[in-house]
């Protein structure tokens, strides 16, 4: 095979891959050359970005991966029933290595490996087995559902709890009591299971709710929630008090709500975990928000933006003073693109610093402070605080008074580029938020660069997607031309996206740079309607449209956008 030629290195086979990914309808051109300007500005293999950023299944990468390298593919059923070496092997190198002994015979080891270019394991697995190494190529997922099965204690919380009686962990009152019980060997296992699994389904949220007779566990996932394993209810005591401990909060408070922290390491991912409790009728709520940094992607076309969006924002970036904003409701990825916008920014002849509430991802280069409203450290305090230390680029969290919003303006007017969010329906919206707050015009003219408005839509799953002519009446509604041959793209769904038809978010967008037609409008203190149809005049694309590209382009649904776009009318 041609393409079998070009592999002698890593970067050949990067591309040497993702063209065969491409020839067999598996990746689009556009998707392999967003991959492999990430891999090299990341210097992250561009076979795992495939899969991370949902453009390939990790089943279909590893198929390539096998036929380029001419070697096996192991499948689930290649797996052995028992351990190969068990007694002898560390189970820890197997799982951060992500390879696993598939049979043994007098010629030599078959080992399936998710990564079979990685010398240094072939090298140490030789040298364990005392024999050759006969590599196997493997999906990292199964690779580690196999080492889960074969050396996990116990693959489900159901089979957990079978070895305890959960009448001994009823609701108690008694504070060294639920301590000791929140020690027990099996609830530190039933949290620590509830994690790995949260991770391992991509969920950016474990929510824990104690009912009268049962404990209900659901895991937020691209955006919806779906019911998970859950342990009974006499646990629930325990568990709750099992994660309190781990966030370092006070188990004996139940009344009143606490914040916390947790960092766990799962499949040798660091991962951090903001917790917050809520007192509920039948025990406490819980709900862990699941923070991955090495699924974060922080890259503006990942992220969703179009060409000429993001020639626009970054054009509003590239100004030496000023403020951006970023704009929509709760959990529409603002604080990502705030976050990619200062990886943009961070070069050594800049000083950068953020002030947040909460610090969700650790920048490197980047001082960032966390707001302590308990003891008087609120944005505009430490806002105070920063102009004295010389930045170049200000970062606030969130705008949430006038008085945050007046030391931001000031800061921009004194020579710093300032971004921030806001809680707005669209780009046009935020400037009569902004009146409504009683931040003068004049101020918000001077000062203003631009303003994105986001939400997040599904993004459909590559794997299953199913193509389909949509009614000239819809294309109509939608202002499109019925009389042309359009497709929409619908949800099936496979193994790869659990049954949803989904895999993974992006966002869709609009961004609003502060033209003349639009200051003038805002002087006038015209309604957002108006600025909204004066900045599509001037060259605006609406977040509507936005959504309506990426549904030819076969990204996400007609009904994604519209439900999201709904809510930004």
């Amino acid at each position: 095979m041609a393409l079998a030629m070009r592999v002698d290195d890593a970067t050949g086979l990067e591309q040497a891959l993702g063209e065969l990914l491409v020839e067999q309808g598996k990746l689009d051109a556009a998707g392999l050359t967003r991959a492999l300007r990430l891999a090299e500005a990341s210097e992250q293999r561009c076979h795992s970005l495939l899969v991370k950023l949902g453009l390939v299944p990790e089943r279909d990468v590893a198929a390539a991966l096998a036929q380029l390298l001419q070697l096996p593919l192991a499948g689930p059923a290649d797996f052995p029933d028992v351990p190969v070496h068990g007694d002898r092997v560390s189970v820890n190198f197997l799982k951060q290595a992500h390879v696993l002994p598939l049979a043994e015979t007098e010629d030599g080891l078959a080992v399936a490996m998710a990564d079979p270019l990685d010398r240094y394991t072939v090298g140490a697995m030789q040298l364990f087995a005392g024999k050759p190494v006969q590599t196997w190529v493997a999906a990292p997922g199964d690779v580690e559902a196999a080492i889960e099965r074969l050396y996990g204690r116990g693959g489900s919380i159901g089979e957990i709890v079978q070895a305890v009686d959960p009448a001994n962990f009823g609701a108690e009152d008694d504070v060294r009591r639920l301590r000791d019980l929140a020690s027990e060997a099996p609830v530190v296992r039933i949290v620590s299971r509830l994690i790995t699994k949260a991770v391992e389904a991509r969920a950016s949220d474990i929510h824990i709710e104690p009912f009268e007779q049962t404990l209900r566990v659901r895991y937020r996932i691209d955006g919806a929630l779906r019911d998970a394993e859950a342990p009974p209810a006499q646990l629930g005591a325990a568990i709750i008090s099992r994660i309190k401990i781990m966030a370092r909060l006070d188990i004996a408070e139940r009344r009143l709500p606490q914040d916390g922290r947790i960092k766990v390491a799962v499949r040798g991912k660091d991962i951090d975990l903001r917790v917050a409790t809520m007192p509920a009728m039948h025990g406490e709520a819980v709900v862990l928000r699941v923070l991955d940094r090495s699924s974060v992607t922080l890259d503006f076309i990942a992220l969703g933006f179009e060409t000429e969006a993001l020639a626009l924002y970054r054009q509003a970036l590239a100004r030496p003073n000023g403020i951006i904003l970023v704009t929509g409701p709760t959990g529409s990825g603002k604080t990502t693109t705030l976050y990619t916008s200062l990886t943009e920014l961070n070069t050594p002849d800049r000083k950068i610093l953020t002030v947040e509430d909460p610090i969700e991802y650790q920048l490197h280069g980047i001082n960032q402070v966390q707001i302590k409203p308990q003891i008087g450290l609120s944005f505009a305090a430490v806002l105070r605080s920063m102009l004295r230390h010389d930045p170049d680029v200000i970062m606030v969290g969130e705008i949430r008074d006038l008085e945050t919003a007046q030391i931001a303006i000031q800061a921009a007017l004194t020579g710093h580029l300032v971004l921030s969010t806001l809680h707005t329906n669209n780009a046009a919206g935020t400037l009569t938020r902004l009146l409504d707050m009683g931040v003068e015009d004049y101020l918000m003219t001077s000062t203003l660069n631009a303003i994105v408005a986001q939400r997040l839509v599904r993004q459909l799953c590559r794997h299953c997607r199913e193509a389909y002519a949509p009614l000239p009446e819809l294309l109509e509604q939608l202002g499109l031309d019925p009389r042309q041959d359009i497709a929409f793209w619908r949800p099936t769904g496979c193994e790869h996206c659990g049954g949803t038809g989904y895999y993974g978010r992006i966002s869709i967008n609009e961004v609003l740079v502060m033209s003349d037609p639009v200051r003038r409008q805002l002087l006038q203190h015209a309604e957002a309607t108006e600025l909204q149809r004066t900045a599509l005049a001037a060259g605006m694309r609406a977040m509507f449209q936005d959504g309506m590209g990426k549904v030819l382009a076969g990204v996400t649904t007609v009904e994604e956008v519209l439900r999201v776009t709904r809510e930004a009318d």
